[in-house]
């Protein structure tokens, strides 16, 4: 069953198929019930009107032939009323097996001289006297003409059959009225109903099984070239550019062959060209930043041996030799950052996992990165305490991930305090950086993550970051198959949750910190 299923969502010529079929079944079976009920009424009503013919030429040839016995003796009429009961018993021009059923009529007037007590009640093939409906009984006795009813007779023997009752009102010489019955039975025409019914069941099935060959016939023309078109579209994921589809005809789907294949070859020109371009970028950043640390190392030397000395320059010149020093410390972490992504660029970035206490490294970056801001009053508290967190990843990475978040988070506080918090479960850790300052609206938290991005670029920047760290934070955390989501709001502040594998490499199965942190509400008017 789950195979089927499978191949029922898998395969589009097996929907087309089943749809078809079933639609066809659908228009199959009320087709065919009209046609079945119209040639079952039209059966029945040739059987009907077959049936009164023939019953009315026998009720009459037996009434003539009573006529003629009028006069005659008893043990003629005997005779006479043998052969009529003979003769309408004979199988018909319609084929149809007949009975008959004479029944005296009760208030015949006995007394008179004309009639004597010659009763002829009879039933042929064991049908009993009162198997004959009431109802049918009740309409004769009011009626001279022929009347006819369909019913069910039972037989002395058990048996019941389904029977055409056709009766009238004869007269039987010397022995007075009588109700005649002819019983047709429908076991011939139920036989060629039944024989109707197989037919179109039959025809039915037949037509439905050339439906679906047809429909498969006609899908696979068109799912055909679909199907290489897909495989073709997989090549390409994989990078080979090289297939083509094949062009046997020029109706639509020979088109969109065609167009398909031109979508290829540009395909593979634009991608050849980025990937050129890419490489000469990547090439350039690399090349750039080896290159600048030569003279950067050179002014280092310099910058140093000038600061060594500042003490014995006047005010303006010692604060420019300090800013000397600050830019050159900025500019080397620049560099830094540049060849950090062009490594992401050139997925040449590799994991170093070892395993460690997370605790402890986090406690050193919150050590770290709170010492270069001493000139605002900011704290920065780790909740809840945990002893120990171990986990298995690339130390240096995650390092600079806290480093990135915590200095971000200073740089935004805007003098509030700093709140980072640890959970862990059995398979992932979340660490959550908490700032109470500026914030962040809608708009900037889908471009936080950008290189060079700024939220506020007229904004004095504290802290003087490159504009790489978000971004080197969040491909360090995906290179761990982590994910560093941001939630903000403005006047509310920010808090960036970092989500990271207990074993560097597995997938996250959810996130144990909840972006919107539990305190935003306190926040809202």
């Amino acid at each position: 069953m789950n195979r089927l299923r499978y191949f029922l969502r898998n395969s589009l010529v097996a929907k087309v198929i089943l749809s078809t079929v079933f639609l066809s079944l659908g228009v199959v079976w009320l087709t065919g019930s009209a046609l079945y009920s119209q040639l079952s009424s039209g059966v029945k009503e040739v059987n009907l009107q077959s049936s009164l013919a023939e019953a009315r030429s026998s009720f009459f040839n037996a009434q003539y032939q009573f006529l003629l016995v009028q006069d005659k003796s008893t043990s003629q009429i005997n005779k006479v009323t043998k052969q009529v009961i003979k003769s309408s018993t004979e199988v018909g021009v319609n084929q149809a097996r007949k009975d008959i059923v004479l029944l005296k009529i009760e208030d015949t007037a006995l007394s008179d001289p004309r009639y004597q007590a010659n009763i002829y009640n009879f039933s042929s093939d064991g049908i009993a006297l009162n198997a004959i409906p009431a109802s049918l009984r009740k309409d004769l006795s009011k009626k001279e003409d022929l009347v006819y009813q369909y019913a069910t007779l039972s037989r002395i023997s058990g048996v019941e059959t389904e029977s055409l009752i056709i009766g009238r009102k004869i007269e039987i010489p010397k022995s007075g009225l009588y109700e005649m019955y002819l019983i047709y039975s429908l076991t011939s025409q139920r036989t060629t109903l039944e024989l109707i019914s197989n037919a179109l069941l039959l025809t039915g099935l037949a037509l439905i099984l050339l439906i679906a060959l047809i429909t498969w016939l006609v899908v696979r023309q068109v799912v055909s070239p679909v199907r290489d078109a897909a495989r073709i579209a997989e090549q390409f994921t994989k990078g080979d550019f090289s297939q083509r589809m094949e062009i046997k005809s020029s109706d639509e789907i020979a088109t969109l062959g065609t167009s398909f294949n031109e979508m290829a070859m540009s395909l593979e020109s634009q991608i050849t060209r980025l990937e050129n371009l890419s490489r000469v970028q990547q090439r350039f950043v690399s090349d750039v930043s080896h290159e600048l640390r030569t003279p950067l190392t050179t002014l280092r030397m310099a910058s140093e041996v000038i600061y060594s000395h500042r003490s014995g320059f006047d005010p303006t010149l010692s604060r420019s030799a300090e800013l000397l020093i600050a830019q050159l410390d900025r500019f080397e972490r620049l560099l830094e950052d540049l060849l950090e992504v062009s490594r992401f660029d050139a997925e040449v970035a590799v994991l170093e996992s070892v395993e460690f206490d997370l605790v402890p490294l986090i406690a050193r970056c919150i050590s770290d990165v709170g010492s270069t801001g001493d000139d605002h009053p900011i704290s920065i508290d780790m909740d809840p305490e945990l002893e120990q967190v171990m986990i298995k990843a690339d130390i240096r990475r995650v390092e600079r991930i806290m480093r990135n978040l915590l200095s971000n988070a200073l740089d935004h506080a805007e003098g509030k305090p700093v709140r980072v918090e640890i959970v862990e479960t059995p398979t992932e850790v979340a660490i959550g950086v908490r700032d109470y300052g500026e914030g962040l609206d809608a708009s900037a938290l889908h471009r936080v993550f950008d290189r060079f991005w700024r939220a506020d670029p007229s904004r004095s920047r504290v802290r003087g970051g490159t504009g790489l760290g978000l971004s080197i934070a969040l491909e360090d955390a995906r290179l761990h198959n982590g994910e560093l989501d941001a939630w903000g709001r403005p006047g509310l502040g920010a808090h960036f949750v970092l989500t990271l594998p207990r074993i560097a490499g597995e997938q996250i199965t959810g996130r144990p910190l909840k972006l919107e942190p539990s305190d935003a509400h306190k926040f809202k008017s």
